[in-house]
Order: C-alpha cells, then sequence, then structure tokens
C-alpha cells in the first residue's frame, strides 16, 4: 500500500498536468498553422510551423505598444500595491487599533462585488470629474495603475497579513532595546523576514493586473491599452483572424513566464510562510 501510494500521487499530478497544458497547445498549434489549416480539418497535430503569424505580430506597432503599456501598469501597480499592503499590514498587525477586525474585513469587502458594478461610475469619474485642464485620467497609464490599486490593495492586505503576524512580536521588542527606530525595525527585521510572502503578493498582484480586460477595454482607447484588449482587434467584420490571435496570446504568457521564474524559490514558502504558529 505504500509502494502504490507515490505512483498514484505521480499518476495523479501528471494526469493534472496534462489537463492544464492542453489548452496551452492547443492555442500554439492554433498559432503555428496557416489560415488554410485551421479552416480545415481540425487537428491538434502541427505539421509544420506557420511562423508568419508570429512576425506580423511582432512587427505590429500596435502589439509593441499594447505589450510595453502592460509591463509599465503591471509592474508599477505591483510596486505600489506590495508597498502599501506592507505598510498598512504591519500598522494594523503591530498597533493596537480600535476596531482593526473590522478595517481587515471592510478591506475584503470591496474585492466581493462583481467588477461590472464599477464600470459606468468610473467611466463618468475619469471622463468626466478627473478632469484638470486638457488631462483627464480616461485613457492614461496612471489612470489604470491607480484603479488597479483600488481592487488588488485589499487583496495585498489580506495575503500580507498572517505573514506579518506570524513575525514573532518579540524579534520588534528586541530591536527597539538595541535603539532601532520603527522604520528600521520594517526594513531591517520584518521585511527580509517576510520577503517570501511579499514576493508572492507581488507576484499574484501582477499577474492579476497583467490579465485584466474588462476596466482595460472600457477606460482606454488608443494610447494606454493593454494587450488584453489588443486581442479584440484580431476580430473584425470580415472575420477573426485566428492564427495572430493565437499568436498574441502565446507571446503574453512569456513575461509573466519570466515574472514566475524570478520569483519561483520564494512561491512555496510565502504561501506556507506564518501558517502554523505556536
Amino acid at each position: 500500500m505504500h509502494r502504490k501510494r507515490p505512483l498514484l500521487s505521480i499518476a495523479f499530478w501528471t494526469i493534472s498536468s496534462l489537463i492544464t497544458l492542453i489548452p496551452i497547445y492547443w492555442m500554439f498549434a492554433v498559432s503555428a498553422k496557416s489560415r488554410v489549416e485551421l479552416f480545415g480539418a481540425p487537428s491538434l497535430i502541427i505539421k509544420g510551423f506557420f511562423s508568419e503569424n508570429y512576425i506580423t505580430v511582432l512587427t505590429n506597432p500596435n502589439f509593441q505598444r499594447y505589450m510595453l503599456n502592460s509591463i509599465i501598469v503591471a509592474t508599477c501597480n505591483a510596486v505600489l500595491v506590495t508597498t502599501l499592503a506592507v505598510l498598512a499590514t504591519y500598522a494594523l498587525s503591530r498597533y493596537k487599533l480600535a476596531g482593526k477586525e473590522n478595517i481587515f474585513f471592510w478591506t475584503i469587502t470591496n474585492r466581493m462585488a462583481p467588477p461590472a458594478v464599477f464600470l459606468l461610475p468610473l467611466f463618468l469619474l475619469y471622463t468626466q470629474v478627473f478632469v484638470i485642464g486638457d488631462f483627464r485620467m480616461f485613457d492614461t497609464r496612471i489612470g489604470l495603475i491607480l484603479l488597479y490599486c483600488v481592487f488588488n490593495l485589499p487583496f495585498a492586505i489580506w495575503t500580507l497579513r498572517n505573514i506579518i503576524d506570524g513575525i514573532p512580536k518579540e524579534l520588534d521588542e528586541a530591536a527597539y532595546m538595541d535603539g532601532a527606530s520603527t522604520w528600521q525595525v520594517l526594513t531591517r527585521v520584518v521585511i527580509p523576514l517576510a520577503k517570501p510572502g511579499i514576493a508572492v503578493t507581488g507576484i499574484l498582484t501582477w499577474v492579476f493586473a497583467w490579465n485584466e480586460y474588462l476596466f482595460a477595454a472600457t477606460l482606454t482607447s488608443v494610447h494606454a491599452r493593454t494587450i488584453t484588449t489588443g486581442l479584440a482587434e484580431f476580430v473584425t467584420v470580415t472575420g477573426t483572424n485566428w492564427g495572430q490571435m493565437a499568436a498574441t496570446a502565446m507571446l503574453t504568457l512569456v513575461p509573466a513566464l519570466l515574472v514566475l521564474g524570478l520569483v519561483q524559490r520564494h512561491i512555496v514558502a510565502g504561501l506556507t510562510f506564518g501558517a502554523v504558529k505556536e
């Protein structure tokens, strides 16, 4: 029985991995075929790599602009949200604040409503209220960055809560006894110990901003469009260019995989950090 368990575990995870990878392979197979092959007999077998789909996408100025916008928006949002979440979580964890449990609950309620509820109010705010002279928040990178902060910051605070709570307060007290200030305790004691959890929070926030479509499609038009909204351009009145759409989707995976690779060693440690406390 003990020998069968590892085999069953291997079989289970192998099947799960295949189920996860099949859609990605299917998308790659579509991106590697010409229009004639795609509208022929459906098949997952790649007989020959049709590179024109990727060449057309990579040489398209719109694709380059959309990709740059996505990288800037997702990265700036992740850095800003993670920084604010660390400061907020440390304050709520270490200081005796009246009703802090209610504050924690209130932050997560901002994620409970469906995003479509906020579309009309945000559109009116971005086009009519947040206007200074010729500048307005609509169709700007800073507009998307700040908007994503509103929805990602509650998630980041709740993710970091157990991580900060899992760091013994005795370490803070020992640092204070050595003459450290509050800022030094945060930067030299808490943040280094919580680095795995902070890395996980940052990558999840980055992925949320990178994949977001609804707000980016509604609150941008030309200059600040992201790569997810750019996929809609392949759907035209004359038909859908499935090959180039799939090629674009495959290329959008590259930055996400690179970011995941950079913080991979922190992910497991960060997800389990603070799960067990004595």
